[in-house]
């Protein structure tokens, strides 16, 4: 491997599936090292070694180490600014942008694995989301505005919302609203995330 390989250690069945998506958006040459969640080889020494805690998706570039799914993601449109997912620091745009990408783990994914473990989230006032109604007009009516949340913009933002989105409602989680639905069908009409679904497809073929 050379000084700036990209290498994704990734399970197809993880949150590691937005982080590939992100690489195959950013149009960047990348390696992967498979690591079965379902046998443990997420926490191998290897791994550990890289990211403490042993989750997926960890990403390095180089020497450098990035974990935390809208870290990579976010890393990755800095990084190959060609491709055009992320407005540049002094946009305008940029401060949209960084709202979404924080919220999709600061306040979706909470609302998310709340809504999937059925507990009982406590007072508004103490939960990241406020109520998962609320969030859920939220999202509809951003997502409907335009083609993609920052309008006719596609950014890594729409990766990561759209991510868990997408994973939430396949399992029921999140209702299938027309918004969702259409957002939803736009962003798999993207010709990056029909390589991702594939390339993993046969990830999971070959692992039976």
């Amino acid at each position: 491997m050379g000084a700036d390989t990209l290498v994704l250690y990734h399970w197809p069945q993880s949150r590691s599936a937005t982080a590939r998506w992100a690489l195959e958006e950013a149009g960047a040459p990348y390696e992967l090292k498979i690591l079965n969640m379902s046998k443990g080889e997420h926490k191998t020494p290897e791994l550990l070694a890289l990211n403490p805690l042993g989750k997926l998706p960890t990403l390095t570039h180089g020497d450098a180490v990035v974990t935390e799914t809208a870290a990579i993601v976010a890393y990755l449109a800095d990084t190959f600014p060609a491709a055009r997912l992320a407005p540049p620091p002094g946009e305008k745009a940029r401060g949209p942008y960084l709202r979404w990408l924080v919220m999709s783990v600061a306040t979706l994914e909470p609302a998310i694995i709340d809504r999937a473990m059925k507990r009982e989230p406590g007072q508004a006032g103490m939960v990241p989301y406020g109520n998962f109604e609320g969030l859920m007009d939220v999202l509809a009516k951003s997502v409907s505005q335009g083609t993609w949340l920052l309008g006719e913009r596609f950014t890594a933002a729409d990766i990561v919302i759209a991510s868990g989105l997408r994973w939430s409602m396949a399992f029921g989680i999140v209702p299938p609203r027309d918004e969702f639905t259409a957002y939803v069908g736009r962003v798999t009409t993207r010709p990056a995330i029909a390589r991702a679904i594939a390339l993993d497809a046969e990830i999971m073929a070959a692992a039976g």
